[in-house]
Order: structure tokens, then C-alpha cells, then sequence
């Protein structure tokens, strides 16, 4: 007879109970707990979303019609998520939800890696993100300095693109502007 207590799912109130320091997701019924991102890490996420925002939120310079959001939590079934960046084109998303979450899977996703999260970020989340029927992914590693575009295709990720250092920019869904890659790392 084992000693081992069995395992219990992980719940909404295990992501609700985690120290103030930490993100919890639930991933495949296990709580990932990893620390808040590091400034070097929320410098390139919020790069992002100065860079795309004008054009594709506010119609500046773009067609606008998005939702452009830093780590929003996704309910995807059982899953609970948080993405670094996560984007919503308005025609599937009209309105912002009332809950502190969002049920509709977003048109694009950013992970930027970090040594805390990477390992779940390239397995179970990537994975999660395609069987829920994410179109594009993009992987920003800050560190190397590099970003690798993918783009879902039947239920697979095709990479598009890996950009290194200073690489012009131009890459689906966003690809009605063109910004410098060096513009991210700090």
C-alpha cells in the first residue's frame, strides 16, 4: 500500500490562491506556478504592444479592429492560461468579456521565452494553443536575441520565420507594418 496522497486536478481557486509573486496556469489538471516576468522579459512584451497597438488597435497607420493585451488569463476548456501577449481580431471578439478571463481563443499568441517557463511554453502550451485553434504564434526569446513566427496549418505549426538581432519586421497577422526587431531588446 502506497503513502503517496493521490493527486487531485488542479481548480480555479489553486490559480486564485498563489503568492502575489507568482502567475499559476493550469495545464493538462496540473498548476504551473512560475515568478512574475522580469523586467528584461515585460520590456519586450510591452515593446510589442507600443509597436503594434497604433496600427492595429487604434487604426494609426493600419486597419485596426484588434484587442491587444498583456497576459490575459484564457479559459480554453479545462486549460488556464496566460500568454504574454494575446490578440483578438474584433470580428471573433466584439467585446471585451466581463469576466477577469477570456473564453474565446485568441487569432495570435506571444510566449517570450524565459528560463522559468520555457519548457511548458514550447511543450503543453504550444501545443494547447494549436488544438484550440490559435492562428499564429510567435516565440520571442530576449536572451539569444531572436523571434520565430509560426503559423497554424491543419492543426500544425509551420514556422514562417526565425528573425535574429535587427531583422525588419513584416509578419502575419501584422504584416501591414514593418518594424525593427532591435527595437525590443533593451
Amino acid at each position: 500500500m502506497s503513502n503517496e496522497t493521490p493527486k487531485r486536478p488542479a481548480t480555479y481557486q489553486d490559480v486564485l490562491n498563489p503568492p502575489p509573486h507568482m502567475v499559476a496556469e493550469i495545464v493538462r489538471g496540473a498548476l504551473h506556478l512560475h515568478p512574475r516576468p522580469a523586467p528584461r522579459h515585460t520590456n519586450v512584451g510591452s515593446g510589442l504592444g507600443m509597436k503594434l497597438g497604433p496600427p492595429f488597435r487604434f487604426g494609426d497607420g493600419g486597419p485596426g479592429g484588434w484587442w491587444i493585451l498583456d497576459e490575459p488569463e484564457l479559459h480554453l476548456a479545462e486549460q488556464v492560461l496566460v500568454p504574454d501577449v494575446a490578440v483578438w481580431c474584433r470580428e471573433r471578439q466584439p467585446d471585451l468579456p466581463e469576466t477577469a478571463w477570456f473564453e474565446v481563443a485568441p487569432d495570435w499568441v506571444c510566449e517570450i521565452l524565459s528560463p522559468s517557463t520555457r519548457a511548458l511554453d514550447l511543450g503543453a502550451k504550444r501545443q494547447i494553443y494549436a488544438d484550440f485553434g490559435v492562428a499564429h504564434l510567435w516565440l520571442v526569446e530576449p536572451d539569444a536575441p531572436t523571434l520565430e513566427a509560426f503559423v497554424l496549418d491543419e492543426r500544425r505549426w509551420r514556422l514562417l520565420v526565425a528573425l535574429v538581432g535587427d531583422a525588419d519586421v513584416s509578419l502575419p497577422p501584422f504584416d501591414a507594418i514593418t518594424f525593427d526587431l532591435a527595437t525590443l531588446w533593451p
